[in-house]
C-alpha cells in the first residue's frame, strides 16, 4: 500500500509543521443518502428491530488470539482493536492516505527528532473519562518499559527517546533518531485509568470483564471463545455513532457453513478464510439478495521456511528440518512451485502471480526480481540443486542426505483454509516428483506449533498496511521471541544482518521516494534469502446480503476489500437495509446497493471550510 505523508505548509522558525485537518468534522464518509438540508451530516437509519436496534452479523473462519491490543496479531483480532480504539492517525478509505484520529494535528521539529501531537478534546472513554494525551503517553510508555506490553507493536517504539502528555491535548514523542512512521503508528491508544491497573501484560487478554472500555466506534459488550465477539455502536464516538446498533462477529470452523448460514439470513456478511472459494462465489453471485464483492486485496499469499528458531540472544529451539538452512534445497523447494497452476487452479483467476513480499496493490512498495534474479518454475534445476546440497535419489526414487535418510518434511496447513489444503495437494505432487516427501499438518490452532518452533514449512499470509514498516518489521532480528517458545512479533524467526540494516535505513528515511527504494531493497533481500516464497496475491472475495445491508464503504473506495480494512470504515458506515432487524434476512426485496459509494468531506486545516467531493461509483469487479 502506499504511504502518503501529509503536505507540509511553509515553515514557521526552527521547525516543520505537518497539518492535515482540525476539529471533530475532519473526514466524513456517508454510504448512503444525506440528511436533508444537512449535506455534510450522517446517513439516516433505516434498519429498527423490535426492540429498536439492528444487528449487523458477520461471519468469520479465524478466531481470536487475544482482545488485548498489546498482544494481538491475527488480522480479526487487530480489526476488533479499530473499532474499540482510537489510534492517533487514521487511513482515509478513499485512497489510504493520512488523516486525523485522536490526533488532530502533528508537527515536527527541524531536526525530525521531536514531534508534538495535538490530541482532539471531543474523545471520550466509553465509561465518561475524558481521552487524554496521558492516555497515549501513558501507552506508549508501557511499551517501552514493559516487555510484554511490546509483544505485538513494539517495533513501532523502538526508536522513542522519552514519550511526554505537555497537557491534556499535547503529545510530546522525542526519538533517538528520525523515524518516517510517525504518521503511520498502528497502535491502539487505551485508558490509562483502566490499564494501569493489569499486572503481567503478556498474559492478560483484555476478556474478563465487560463491557470493556474504550473510545472507538464500537464497545466491546461479549465474547466466547471461538465461538462469537458482539459490540454494540458507541453513541458518543466523535466522528459520529455507526448506523448499525450491534455488531456481531461469528466464528465458523466451516467456511461452507458460513456460506450456507448467508443463504438462509443468519448472517449478513461473510468474509471466508480469508477470501471465499471461487466456487462459493460462483453460487453466490446468482443468489437472491446477495452482492458478491470481489477486488484485488492487501494480502500476500506464502510459503514460509522454518529458518531454525532462535531466541534473541541466540538459544536455538523447535525441530525444524536442518536440510532447510540450506540455501539450496530451499530453492529447490521454490523453484518445483508452479505457480500459474496456483492462480489457474487453486484461485481460478481470483488472484495475481507471487513475486515481491508486498501486493501490487501498493504501486509504490511493489517490487519484482529482475530477469536473473528470479526463481522461475524448474523442476529439473530444481533435481539439480538438491543433488548440488547432497540430497541424491536412490534406487526407490527418494530423496535421501549423506546419512541415508528420507528427506521427509512438515507442512503446517490451517484447518479452515481450503487454499491450503488444495494447495498443499500440488505440493505433495510437485515435490513428490522431486523425491521430497511431504506431510499436511491442518490444524485449528498453529499458532502453537509455530511460536515453538515445531514445523519445517508452513502456509503463510499477512494484510500490508499502507505503511510497510510493521510487515517489514517482523523479519527483523529485534522480533524474535526473548525466550524460547514464547509469543513474539517474529514471523519466521528470519534474522539476517544486511536486511536488518537496510530495514534501519528505510525507517530513517523521511523522503517518499528514497525510502520506497530501500524498502524494495529490503524486499530483494527477502526474496534471495530464500526463507519466504510468496506464491499468490489473492483477491478480496467476500459476499452480503443487501436485504440487511444497504450499503457499505470498501477501501479503497474504487475495487477494495471491506473486510480487514487499515480502519473502522466499513462497520462504522454500514447502513441497514430498509425492513433489516437483527441481521436475520425477512425475505424482502433488495432496496439497492452502493459499495463505497459515499460523500467525501475534506476539511481544510485552520479554515474548516468543507468541500464535497463527487461521488464516485465503485469500478467493476476485477477479480
Amino acid at each position: 500500500m502506499v504511504t502518503s505523508f501529509p503536505p507540509r505548509s511553509p515553515r514557521p522558525p526552527g521547525r516543520a509543521r505537518l497539518v492535515l485537518a482540525s476539529g471533530a468534522a475532519a473526514l466524513a464518509l456517508a454510504a448512503g443518502s444525506v440528511v436533508p438540508g444537512n449535506p455534510f451530516g450522517p446517513a439516516p437509519r433505516e434498519a429498527q428491530a423490535a426492540d429498536g436496534g439492528s444487528t449487523l452479523t458477520v461471519a468469520v473462519a479465524q478466531s481470536v488470539d487475544s482482545l488485548s491490543p498489546f498482544l494481538a496479531q491475527r488480522l480479526l483480532s487487530t480489526s476488533i482493536h479499530r473499532l474499540m480504539y482510537d489510534y492517533l492517525t487514521n487511513y482515509d478509505a478513499k485512497d489510504s492516505r493520512t488523516i486525523p484520529g485522536l490526533a488532530t494535528e502533528w508537527e515536527t521539529s527541524a531536526d525530525k527528532l521531536t514531534w508534538t501531537y495535538t490530541i482532539r478534546g471531543d474523545s471520550r472513554w466509553s465509561d465518561g473519562e475524558k481521552a487524554t494525551a496521558e492516555d497515549a503517553a501513558w501507552t506508549f510508555n508501557k511499551m517501552m518499559t514493559d516487555e510484554g506490553a511490546a509483544t505485538s507493536n513494539g517495533s513501532f517504539v523502538g526508536n522513542f527517546k522519552k514519550v511526554t502528555a505537555a497537557g491534556p491535548d499535547k503529545l510530546v514523542i522525542e526519538l533517538k533518531q528520525p523515524q518516517a512512521t510517525m504518521t503511520a503508528l498502528d497502535v491502539p491508544i487505551v485508558p490509562k485509568h483502566v490499564w494501569e491497573k493489569v499486572g503481567d501484560f503478556s498474559k492478560f487478554n483484555n476478556d474478563t470483564k465487560f463491557p470493556v472500555v474504550g473510545n472507538g466506534p464500537f464497545i466491546l459488550t461479549d465474547y466466547k471463545v471461538d465461538s462469537y465477539v458482539k459490540l454494540k455502536a458507541n453513541k458518543d464516538f466523535w466522528r459520529g455513532a455507526p448506523k448499525f446498533d450491534e455488531l456481531v462477529f461469528r466464528y465458523y470452523k466451516d467456511q461452507d457453513a458460513a456460506v450456507a448460514a448467508l443463504r438462509k439470513g443468519e448472517v449478513s456478511f461473510v468474509a471466508g478464510s480469508p477470501s471465499l472459494t471461487p466456487a462459493q462465489a460462483a453460487s453466490l453471485k446468482t443468489a437472491d439478495h446477495i452482492k458478491v464483492n470481489d477486488a484485488p486485496g492487501r494480502r500476500f499469499y506464502a510459503l514460509a521456511a522454518n529458518p531454525g528458531a532462535r531466541t534473541r540472544d541466540g538459544e536455538k529451539f523447535g525441530n525444524g528440518h536442518p536440510a532447510l538452512l540450506d540455501q539450496k534445497v530451499r530453492r529447490a523447494l521454490f523453484m518445483a512451485v508452479d505457480r500459474t497452476t496456483i492462480i489457474d487452479k487453486v484461485f481460478r483467476g481470483h488472484a495475481v502471480e507471487g513475486e515481491g513480499y508486498i501486493p501490487p496493490r501498493y504501486d509504490s512498495y511493489f517490487w519484482k526480481p529482475a530477469a536473473g534474479q528470479k526463481l522461475g518454475h524448474d523442476p529439473a534445476k530444481a533435481g539439480t540443486l538438491l543433488d548440488r546440497a547432497g540430497y541424491r535419489k536412490n534406487s526407490a526414487g527418494k530423496r535421501v542426505g549423506k546419512d541415508g535418510r528420507p528427506l521427509d518434511l512438515r507442512i503446517l496447513c490451517h484447518a479452515t483454509d481450503p487454499n491450503d489444503k488444495a494447495v498443499g495437494k500440488y505440493l505433495q505432487e510437485w515435490w513428490g516428483d522431486l523425491g521430497v516427501g511431504l506431510e499436511v499438518d491442518c490444524r485449528d490452532n498453529v499458532s502453537d506449533p509455530w511460536y515453538a518452533g515445531e514445523y519445517d514449512l508452513a502456509f503463510d499470509g499477512w494484510s500490508v498496511n499502507p505503511d510497510p514498516d510493521f510487515v517489514m518489521s517482523i523479519h527483523t532480528c529485534a522480533a524474535l521471541p526473548a525466550r524460547a517458545k514464547e509469543s513474539a512479533a517474529t514471523d519466521n524467526f528470519i534474522c539476517d544482518e544486511q536486511y536488518d540494516d537496510l530495514y534501519a535505513k528505510q525507517l530513517a528515511e523521511y523522503d517518499p521516494a528514497k525510502r520506497a527504494d530501500l524498502v524494495k531493497q529490503m524486499e530483494s533481500r527477502l526474496y534471495d534469502t530464500g526463507y519466504m516464497n510468496v506464491m499468490a496475491y489473492p483477491n478480496a472475495v467476500e459476499a452480503y446480503r443487501t436485504d440487511q445491508i444497504e450499503s457499505i464503504t470498501t477501501m479503497p473506495s474504487d475495487a477494495g476489500n471491506i473486510f480487514g480494512q487499515d480502519g473502522y470504515w466499513s462497520w462504522w458506515s454500514a447502513v441497514p437495509a430498509a425492513g433489516a432487524s437483527d441481521g436475520s434476512s425477512d425475505g424482502g426485496g433488495s432496496t439497492g446497493v452502493l459499495v463505497g459509494a459515499g460523500i467525501a468531506v475534506v476539511v481544510l486545516a485552520g479554515g474548516g471550510l468543507l468541500f464535497a467531493m463527487r461521488r464516485r461509483s465503485t469500478a467493476e469487479d476485477r477479480e
